[in-house]
């Protein structure tokens, strides 16, 4: 047996330089991608544009079957085709060079506005207006800062973003010919703002003027003037946020460089442009080791209560700032579209999901050990969609989940630009209305340091934090979670990432083991991530599904240690945003200010953040020959997939029968998880078949477990034993402390305890926290037949994975406070409540003529601890239970 405190990487290795995909014997074990040679070229073809009248709810309600997704099933993409090379290459040697004489100002304003004003396109913009543009701007009483912002804005040429009645493109002055016919956006501009003006003129009789200054709404409409201002503060976000690459002028530089290296791409050799924009000689990844849980168990136990006993050290980091645009989302009585964090899944929004999930190894903690332990949570949001407001909206109507709103820190993603694929030019639904996304959750790290998360997290005395986005709604379960942050945290690694299977075209990245050899002569090793949206990029080819398999596939679930990820944030370079990347292959949705509706290949510059894994290579001054994760400081978690990722990040499309990624078939996984549980504790229930069969049908039953009630599967199995769940049938158990002997359902059995894992008390701010353990409510079932009509399962209004269905008869337990409920030898038919009041105890047994219930107070004694409790001891790398019974005298 392998020593379970042995370091973790070393028994599942694969040799890593014997065989590569050009080899042709067939045993070989493992794949690397080395870029002598490439891969797949995708074929080129015009851009595409739509344009249909649609109003906005409609776009939000149908958008699903509008936009086209990025998958990495073979389709040829549409790739549109920049400008002239040189054209390109001219505009990105001036921005650079701007940027360049900004950075040296950097900490001068005044030089930066001088600057700025000698850019040739402001003075050519503000020389061309005839001061017009200056008395516009004048009346709106911008300060300095604003000022240059607006110019920098017209220096990155998208002076369009400001412009009135915009209809072309900005275009050179050498073509004056066409000055008649074919006005520029300069002129444009112009013109516009002397319609304001005269405007202003007129209107200046009749308006007044207040202490010697014109009325700013006779120039802007209120609308006008509040899209102004939001655009200043969007433009003020993107200075701030990007000045590690030079604020607005270097997010310009860096998107035309991406799209000029997209098109470089098509004629030059990928393993050059990879080694180069990397800045390295050679290249090659490989399939990486893993600590494979499902292999080692012994060794998964040990992990997982490391990650236990290491709770007080861990943070916990939602990135919930996504725009979740595939999801479809709508809030049905306002129509208002909706973040992924509020989707209502299983009976609660995901936010919910998470902060339960975490609240359960809590409760595992305390149990162990017998101390609360409250993690930090940080949480990064946006303003797409309201998701800021939305979030703290729900904490706060949630009572900030009884942990303390001083447990949270909340911190806002700033929108960037979305840009056409053809040019590079930002879109813009109307005059100073840009279209905006979030730009990608690799803005986390940068973020978190600038907003003094990092910091907050240490004053809590957290070392390391674990990850995991809102759509995943099994990250949690069993080992996975836990025994990664325990050996992150054992180990003192950087870097850890849980990953599973790859299902063969998915939207999702790999994993891969990154060897480089640098142009000092050294060599790199370590762990990283190639998004499905780079695949190209690598030269891995969308239809190569079965090259896609060897590799384990990313999951975005990562330990980090939060020192190694600040040094990382607080870069003052492009190292803060790892791995920009612009993704162009989508569709933009917009209405314009006609209210027309647009569809256009465009994207905005993204960074992932899983990529921060680039930071942690491992230098050696000659290449490594077998096996080296020992040394590395990145590392993988390996598990079964249904308990590593599934999501509900996309709406199923109508007479789709792909349920993948989808809230129903996030759902089926939660099922097959149960499924695997259950069945180890001898409860015989139907199996779970493949997705295609439910694809127009229900699932055969719906079993949703408290994840209190483990989270780790070695505690829930000693709370189950025996029994049977019958096929369409229903067992909702939102409780902790149950004991389950032989219980067997057909039809719909509820059990909902109000302090499912301990009471709340007050603390010196006024709010309720939850104390583990405190009360709880129990329930114990001992040879017992629940037998009722169930759910309607022909209604047509059920929801399932929403958990909303319609009921027919159902027998449900409803324990208040630390209410307690015990049933034993006997039959429970029909439709039953059982609600039992704090305090009490009620106890069910077999009556002559039904059911004989007895209701009785809990002696003074018992009031803290309850008539009985769950003992947790350990016992090496195992949990063991026993059942205390509590003596009432």
């Amino acid at each position: 047996m392998a020593n379970p405190q042995a370091s973790p990487i070393h028994q599942n290795h694969l040799s890593l330089f014997h065989f590569r995909t050009t080899s042709t014997s067939p045993s070989s074990s493992f794949t690397s991608l080395h870029f002598r040679k490439p891969l797949l070229f995708l074929p080129s073809s015009s851009s595409l544009f739509s344009k249909y009248p649609q109003s906005e709810q409609q776009q939000c309600n149908n958008y699903n079957h509008q936009v086209r997704h990025v998958s990495t099933v073979p389709v040829e993409y549409p790739t549109p085709t920049p400008p002239e090379s040189d054209d390109f290459l001219s505009e990105i040697d001036r921005l650079k060079s701007l940027r360049a004489k900004l950075d040296v100002s950097s900490k001068d304003l005044r030089r930066k506005d001088a600057v700025i004003d000698a850019d040739p396109r402001v003075r050519r913009f503000f020389s061309e207006n005839r001061g017009g543009l200056s008395k516009v701007l004048g009346s709106l009483g911008l300060n300095s800062e604003e000022m240059f912002l607006v110019k920098c804005v017209i220096a990155a040429g998208q002076e369009h973003a400001i412009c009135m009645n915009y209809e072309e493109g900005f275009e050179e002055e050498e073509e004056e010919e066409e000055e008649y016919t074919v006005r520029s956006s300069v002129k444009n501009a112009l013109y516009a703002l002397v319609e304001m003006i005269e405007r202003f003129d007129v209107n200046s009789s009749s308006s007044g003027y207040n202490g010697g200054r014109r009325e700013i709404g006779t120039v802007l409409g209120a609308d006008e003037i509040a899209h102004f201002r939001k655009f200043l503060k969007f433009l003020d976000e993107i200075e701030q946020f990007y000045d590690c690459i030079g604020g607005i002028i270097g997010y310009q530089v860096m998107v035309l460089e991406l799209l000029y290296q997209s098109t470089k791409r098509r004629n030059t050799s990928r393993s050059h442009i990879v080694e180069e924009s990397l800045g390295c000689q050679y290249l090659e990844m490989h399939t990486p080791s893993v600590l494979d849980l499902t292999q080692r168990k012994e060794y998964a136990s040990q992990a997982a209560l490391w990650g236990i006993e290491g709770l007080p050290d861990l943070g916990e980091i939602y990135p919930l700032g996504g725009a979740a645009d595939r999801l479809g989302l709508v809030d049905t009585e306002t129509g208002e579209c909706l973040p992924a964090a509020m989707l209502a899944h299983c009976g609660r929004t995901l936010l919910e999901g998470l902060i339960r999930d975490l609240q359960a190894r809590e409760f595992l903690y305390f149990k162990l050990y017998g101390k609360q332990c409250v993690t930090p949570v940080a949480i990064m949001t946006s303003a797409a969609k309201n998701n800021h407001e939305h979030v703290t909206s729900l904490c706060k109507r949630l009572k900030w989940f009884g942990r303390g709103q001083l447990n949270f820190r909340l911190f806002e993603q700033p929108l960037v630009p979305a840009v056409s694929a053809e040019d590079g030019q930002w879109i813009v639904s109307k005059p100073f209305v840009p279209v905006s996304k979030p730009g990608g959750h690799g803005a986390i790290w940068k973020l978190a340091y600038d907003k003094g998360v990092f910091k907050w997290f240490f004053d809590h005395g957290r070392k390391g934090a674990t990850i995991r986005q809102v759509s995943n709604v099994v990250a949690a379960t069993d080992v996975t979670l836990l025994a990664l942050a325990g050996i992150g945290l054992r180990y003192n690694k950087k870097l850890g990432f849980a990953s599973c299977k790859r299902n063969a075209g998915a939207t999702e990245g790999i994993n891969v083991l990154m060897e480089k050899k640098n142009f000092d002569g050294k060599w790199e090793y370590g762990i990283s991530c190639i998004e499905y949206t780079e695949f190209d990029k690598f030269g891995i080819s969308p239809s190569s599904n079965g090259l896609q398999a060897d590799f384990p596939a990313n999951t975005n679930i990562l330990y980090v240690d939060l020192h190694s990820a600040e040094s990382i944030g607080s870069s003052s370079n492009a190292k803060s945003l790892p791995n920009m990347v612009l993704n162009t292959k989508k569709r933009i949705e917009y209405i314009d200010q006609y209210g027309d509706y647009h569809s256009v290949l465009g994207g905005r510059l993204e960074c992932t953040m899983q990529n921060i894994a680039d930071n942690f290579l491992n230098k050696f001054p000659s290449r490594c020959q077998g096996n080296l994760e020992d040394k590395l400081d990145t590392y993988i978690v390996y598990n079964e997939r249904r308990k590593v990722t599934s999501s509900a990040k996309k709406k199923k499309p109508h007479a789709s029968a792909a349920l993948h990624q989808t809230p129903d078939g996030a759902l089926l996984d939660i099922l097959r998880n149960a499924y695997e549980l259950l069945t180890e504790c001898d409860i015989k229930l139907p199996m779970i078949e493949h997705n295609d069969n439910y694809v127009d049908s229900p699932p055969p039953y719906l079993i949703l477990l408290h994840p209190a009630l483990g989270p780790l599967w070695e505690v829930s199995r000693q709370k189950f034993k025996g029994g049977s769940i019958s096929s369409c049938s229903e067992v909702q158990l939102e409780i902790a402390e149950l004991s389950w002997n032989n219980v067997q359902v057909d039809g719909s059995l509820i059990i909902t305890a109000e302090n499912a894992m301990g009471s709340t008390t007050i603390n010196d701010h006024g709010e309720p926290i939850l104390q583990y353990g405190l009360r709880c409510g129990k329930c114990k079932l001992h040879n017992v037949k629940v037998v009722n009509r169930g759910i309607d399962w022909n209604s047509k209004s059920n929801v399932y994975w929403r958990n909303d269905v319609n009921r027919l008869e159902t027998c449900k337990i409803i324990l208040h406070g630390n209410a307690e409920f015990e049933a034993s030898n006997v039959t429970v038919e029909g439709n039953h409540v059982f609600e039992v009041p704090d305090g009490h105890i009620m106890k069910i047994t077999q009556g002559n003529a039904g059911l004989s219930i007895n209701l009785e107070a809990m002696k003074e004694g018992v009031l803290e601890t309850g008539s009985w409790y769950w003992d947790y001891q350990l016992n090496g790398s195992h949990i063991h239970l026993q059942q205390v019974e509590v003596s009432q005298n």
